[in-house]
């Protein structure tokens, strides 16, 4: 963290996050493309190199996104027992649906939570 953290409160990394907003501040963007960090923030100039989710986001989702969509198809075959073009037309978008409607705020909630948290790629001590 910067000398200048200080000056700013202290933000909810599950609000700032989810909104796709600076975690030092709140106000500035988080994102300068779908899921692509930016490389500063516009208000308070906080450098975000730091910000590195990795797999996380991705992992989340479709751990989240497997459970409901599969819980679902397997709940309305069993239900109804409908052609497979039906589960096609019904499933298929809501896969999309799930996983690019929680991507974007499941990688600014990790890469808040990293700021908030100090993460940092371990390092070993000489």
């Amino acid at each position: 963290m910067a000398d200048t953290d200080h000056l700013y409160p202290p933000q909810s990394p599950y609000e700032t996050g989810l909104k796709g907003r600076c975690p030092r501040c709140g106000e500035g963007h988080l994102f300068k493309g779908f899921i692509s960090p930016a490389e500063r923030c516009e208000v308070c100039d906080l450098d975000l190199a730091f910000a590195d989710a990795g797999d996380g986001p991705a992992v989340f989702v479709i751990l989240f996104a497997g459970f409901l969509v599969l819980g679902s198809a397997l709940w309305v075959e069993i239900a109804y027992e409908p052609p497979m073009w039906v589960h096609l037309v019904i499933f298929l978008p809501m896969v999309l649906f799930v996983v690019v409607g929680m991507l974007r705020p499941l990688k600014g909630l990790l890469i808040a939570l990293q700021y908030r948290n100090k993460a940092e790629q371990g390092r070993l001590e000489r």
